[in-house]
C-alpha cells in the first residue's frame, strides 16, 4: 500500500494514480488560497478507489477574539480571508508587526465541496474533540476542536 501526506509533499510533482491513501490535516488547509485546486491535486494521485482523509482544525473555532472570559466574534464564520496575523511574537528579537502571516477560513461546506469536486465520494465525516488547547486564548470548552473527512476516489 501506498500512502503520502498531502501537507508536506508537493503533489504537483507526482505521477497520477500512484497512492492508495492521502492524508492531510494538522490545521494546513489556513494557508491554502485555493481549496478545491489542493484537493484535487490530493484526488489526481490517488489509485480508483484511493482513500483521501482530511483532519483540520474545526472552522468554527476560527470566527473567535482571544478573550480570556468569554466567547467573542472577531470576524463572520462566512469571512474567508486572508485574515492576517502578527506572528513576531513567535520570533524573540522581532519587531513587532514584522512577521505578517496571512490565513483563509474555509467554512464546513467548503471542506466537504472540495472534496466531492475532485472526485471523491464521502464516505465519513465526524467532529470531535470539546477541549480547549493550550495554544487557544478564548474558552472553547464544549466547541468541537476536529473536523475529519475520509473520502473514496470515484
Amino acid at each position: 500500500m501506498a500512502f503520502v501526506r498531502a501537507d508536506v509533499v508537493d503533489l504537483s510533482s507526482l505521477r497520477e494514480t500512484s497512492f492508495d491513501l492521502v492524508y492531510t490535516g494538522g490545521h494546513v488547509a489556513v494557508w491554502v488560497s485555493d481549496l478545491k485546486t489542493y484537493y484535487s491535486e490530493a484526488c489526481r494521485i490517488l489509485r480508483a478507489g484511493g482513500m483521501f482523509m482530511v483532519s483540520e482544525y474545526h472552522p468554527f473555532r476560527r470566527i473567535w477574539q482571544d478573550s480570556a472570559s468569554d466567547l467573542k466574534i472577531a470576524f463572520s464564520y462566512f469571512d474567508r480571508g486572508p485574515q492576517e496575523y502578527d506572528r513576531s511574537e513567535n520570533a524573540p528579537g522581532t519587531p513587532k508587526g514584522s512577521l505578517p502571516s496571512y490565513e483563509f477560513h474555509w467554512t464546513t461546506s467548503e471542506y466537504l465541496s472540495a472534496l466531492m469536486d475532485a472526485g471523491c465520494e464521502l464516505l465519513a465525516i465526524d467532529e470531535f474533540g470539546d477541549e480547549r488547547q493550550y495554544w487557544e486564548e478564548s474558552p472553547m470548552d464544549g466547541l468541537p476542536y476536529t473536523l475529519l473527512m475520509v473520502g473514496r476516489k470515484r
